[in-house]
């Protein structure tokens, strides 16, 4: 009788056992993606932004840098707009910015670049960013999914 009642409690045991361990190497995350660094919008690049010069045509720029994310029209001139936003999200889908840039191409009223620059946070230039999120699909992956690819 004491081996029957003491089989459970071994059972027990061992299933508390395998569940402590399998906790523990989730806990280690070496080859576990708890959070990922990634780029939002558009990737600025110095090899693209070194090739917009004083003079060009909006096409030309559109050509190299793709469409603007926002465009401003003031006075004879206009303004397009590029915003690369760094965010950290974690294995539970909680976003935190953790940098944004903006790359402004300023145009003349003849629609050619009259100068361009980057903008950071550090510069103190303020800039009002859509809060709307477009839905990217492929991408989204559940916690479970991202255990399994780290697998």
């Amino acid at each position: 009788m004491l081996q029957r009642k003491s089989a459970p409690v071994l059972l027990t045991l061992t299933a508390a056992g395998l569940l402590g361990a399998t906790l523990a190497g989730c806990s280690m995350g070496s080859g576990l993606a708890l959070s990922t660094n990634k780029i939002q919008g558009y990737a600025i690049s110095q090899d693209a932004l070194a090739q917009i010069r004083p003079g060009q045509s909006q096409e030309l720029v559109a050509t190299v840098l793709g469409s603007p994310q926002t465009m401003n029209a003031f006075n004879e001139g206009s303004a397009w707009y590029y915003v690369q936003t760094k965010v950290n999200e974690t294995a539970f889908g909680l976003t935190t910015v953790q940098d944004r840039t903006v790359l402004a191409i300023y145009f003349d009223k003849n629609k050619r670049v009259a100068d361009k620059a980057v903008y950071s946070a550090k510069d103190g230039k303020v800039f009002t960013i859509e809060g709307r999120k477009t839905p990217s699909y492929g991408e989204d992956k559940t916690f479970v999914q991202s255990l399994i690819d780290s697998i």
